[in-house]
């Protein structure tokens, strides 16, 4: 039987152990060959029997309380679920500590006082039922299924201290007539749902906005096009196009499927697929590829490639599964997580029957209270924290020097880059043409005039290097001149008549070869030279003899070659990758002194070749700006997009550059070190206070000095180890980068 793979939206996740509790039920389904649910990005990538009803998917989802959003339920919006959904998480955090301060305030201080148990119940009530309602619901459900999680610890532990806190309020006289003093721990109980329900509201804000890159990748393409039929043209929804047809491309519309140009000819602008920021010249038999804006210019193409087969199409299915896939860290915190939970009820359960049996005349409360007790301190509040409050400090620091880091995903592997692939247009450089150089010919006497007559053919020219040409010339206060004649000539250059003389400007072909101007050797030299820095060079010539050369080149950002030592010494290789020639590449290697570059390659040879490293066993960072960096952004073992490039490059990207310096890669780097190591204390202290309190608060010590850890010592326990968590992530403000 076939298999099919598709991915969905999956509402509801409030926490990394909801993806594997989804994963779980999904994975237990025998049609279902293979699941990947993906917190992060709130997706589930399903691999299942082709004849299988995608609702039964649904229905086991919806069954442990989560749900899977199908095609048809395009009403439903899964950016507006996740929105909501931190609207309520935050609301619920918030109250709950609102509620919970004064119930410790009390239990700790005044818990002698009158009616201070009544007031801790009425206090805490609304925390456990009502704020932190999820827990219990989500326990349950799972509990159905045979399945545990941090939930199940949490409503274990808060529940039972809640539970036996009331009733001991409410029949004190109990445990008194048993000469057991009846203690409470509301603030225990309280405590615990209000740090965690904060730690999940950290980690909600460290992931948001992360599901709308395919949608900006699809907008790419237009919704209707122009087919020719016959003598006439038809307007039909691009899904109708099919191989063959012949599509009508005007000035300022985006090309909607790959194919040919079979008349006309125009300027293209191709950066969303080859990152080159010059447009390219189509004229007929050039290819064109969907998702690329047509800029000046008209043109007839046949469709060659349509729907899934485009380009386009093929970034789009590679972001998305990309996208959809589970990074390493989270798989360990899963597995942390469901090594973790059993284990702490296991030794809950058994502590319980070893007092029951061995406690004596007061057997069952020791029993219940030594329960009570490993639960509490057990419980994962720290462990909640832990990574969220480390993340959160880590971003603040970043975006204070202009880092915008998304997860913790990105920082872990960002510490262990081993290869850094750098786009060139828009990351080294600046990815806009630009004038570097005006050489003249000496005794043009003038020049005024000649400036002149430049900016105003250049306004009237259809060139992509004209807007470079004209911004130079606006800034230097030219002025326009009334001009007798004009002629483009397409692809060549522009011929001008200005009084009695006639002026050429265009490419060192046009006016060397076609009207045979004069090239002086002075002349032939410069241009030689800036070639050879891969600058685009634009002529002058009057009267058949040239008089000006104008260098137009995407210059080297400020700080590049300083942001290459900085990376190469921390230890990382670097490759540049642009779609470029060679002799540009090489140049720009050589102003930034990079070793290792590609040249004239497309997006999925970007793409390939982060595979083909992490095939080698390379963790891999990815640096680009445009949405042909997307692909490879996405395969990346760690993404970096420019802030000045495309919206979709920073959606898919987990690092972003705001101020697209270069220099602060490095910094990157560094701050994922820091944030790391953070993370990693944060969890040693995490665990440390279950090792050491759990046998204590079950009692091992009890049989040599008599020992007894009380449950309020214990929640305080458990709150020293949230306290000494956030405070080690706040050390991360007063790091140097």
């Amino acid at each position: 039987m076939s298999t099919i793979k598709k991915i969905f939206p999956v509402e509801g996740l409030s926490c990394a152990s909801c993806a594997v509790s989804v994963e779980s039920i999904l994975k237990s389904i025998p049609e279902v060959k293979d699941v990947n649910v993906n917190y992060a990005g709130s997706t589930a990538q399903v691999t299942y029997d082709n004849s299988y009803p995608t609702a039964k998917l649904k229905e086991a989802v919806q069954s442990i309380g989560y749900d899977l959003i199908l095609e048809a339920e395009e009403n439903k919006s899964p950016e507006a679920e996740q929105s909501a959904h931190y609207k309520k998480l935050k609301t619920n955090a918030f109250l709950s500590l609102t509620f919970a301060l004064p119930v410790v305030v009390i239990g700790m201080f005044y818990h002698m006082a009158p009616y201070a148990n009544q007031i801790m119940l009425i206090l805490s009530a609304p925390v456990i039922l009502i704020f932190g309602k999820q827990f219990f619901v989500n326990a349950f459900r799972l509990l159905k299924h045979g399945q545990t999680n941090m939930d199940t610890l949490v409503a274990l532990s808060t529940g039972i201290a809640f539970a036996f806190s009331t009733f001991n309020t409410l029949f004190p006289q109990i445990l008194l007539s048993q000469g057991v003093h009846p203690d409470v721990y509301f603030e225990a109980a309280a405590v615990v749902i209000a740090f965690i329900l904060l730690g999940r509201l950290l980690e909600e804000r460290a992931k948001q906005k992360t599901g709308s890159a395919i949608k900006k990748l699809m907008g790419l393409q237009p919704k209707t096009v122009k087919i020719v039929r016959g003598s006439s043209e038809v307007e039909l929804k691009i899904e109708e196009v099919v191989k063959g047809d012949e599509i009508i491309i005007r000035s300022g519309e985006k090309i909607p499927v790959d194919g040919l140009v079979i008349s006309g000819n125009s300027f293209v602008d191709e950066s969303t697929i080859t990152g080159e920021s010059i447009p390219s010249e189509k004229i007929t038999g050039a290819k064109v590829f969907a998702g690329t804006l047509n800029q000046k210019g008209s043109f007839t193409m046949k469709a060659e490639k349509v729907g899934a087969e485009t380009l386009l199409a093929g970034i789009i299915k590679t972001v998305q599964e990309a996208q959809g896939s589970k990074a390493p860290v989270q798989k360990l915190a899963d597995k942390i997580a469901g090594i973790f939970v059993p284990i702490v009820i296991g030794i809950a359960i058994l502590t319980f029957l070893v007092w029951f049996i061995v406690g004596g005349e007061h057997s069952f409360t020791h029993a219940l209270l030594a329960m009570i007790t490993v639960l509490v301190i057990a419980c994962p509040c720290a462990l909640g924290l832990a990574t969220p409050t480390a993340i959160m400090v880590g971003i603040g620091k970043g975006a204070e020097k202009g880092i915008l880091i998304r997860d913790a995903e990105s920082l872990e592997f960002a510490k262990k880059t081993q290869v850094l692939v750098l786009d060139k247009t828009g990351t080294i450089t600046m990815g806009r043409p630009k004038v570097t150089d005006v050489y003249w010919e000496e005794n043009v006497d003038n020049k005024t005039l000649l400036e002149g007559i430049i900016l105003t053919a250049e306004r009237k020219s259809g060139h992509p290097l004209a807007e470079a040409i004209v911004q130079y010339y606006k800034r230097r206060n030219t002025n326009e001149v009334a001009l007798d004649d004009f002629e483009s000539q397409t692809g060549k250059g522009i011929k001008v008549q200005y009084k009695d003389d006639i002026y050429f400007i265009g490419s060192r072909n046009f006016v060397k070869n076609d009207i045979k101007a004069e090239l002086s050797r002075e002349m032939d030299h410069i241009s030689n030279q800036y070639s050879l820095e891969a600058k685009t060079l634009i002529y002058l010539a009057q009267n058949k003899k040239v008089v000006a050369l104008i260098a137009v080149a995407d210059e080297v950002k400020q700080g590049s070659y300083d942001a290459i030592q900085k990376i190469k010494d921390l230890g990382i290789e670097i490759y540049m990758l642009t779609g470029d020639t060679m002799q540009t590449a090489e140049a720009i290697a050589n102003k930034t002194g990079i070793e290792k570059y590609k040249a004239e390659v497309l997006p999925s040879d970007k793409a390939s070749f982060v595979k083909e490293l992490k095939k080698n066993g390379k963790v891999v960072a990815m640096a680009g700006d445009g949405v042909n960096d997307a692909e490879a952004l996405a395969l990346a073992d760690v993404s970096i997009a420019m802030a000045q490039g495309s919206d979709i490059a920073m959606d898919v990207a987990k690092i972003t550059l705001m101020s697209s310096d270069l220099r602060l890669i490095p910094e990157s780097f560094k701050l994922s070190k820091f944030t790391v190591n953070t993370i990693r204390q944060n969890l040693f202290w995490a665990f440390i206070y279950n090792l050491i309190g759990i046998p204590l608060a079950a009692g091992v010590l009890y049989p040599v000095n008599g020992f007894l850890l009380n449950p309020m010592l214990a929640g305080l326990a458990m709150a020293l180890s949230s306290v000494s968590v956030v405070l080690n992530s706040l050390r991360l403000k007063t790091v140097r980068l």
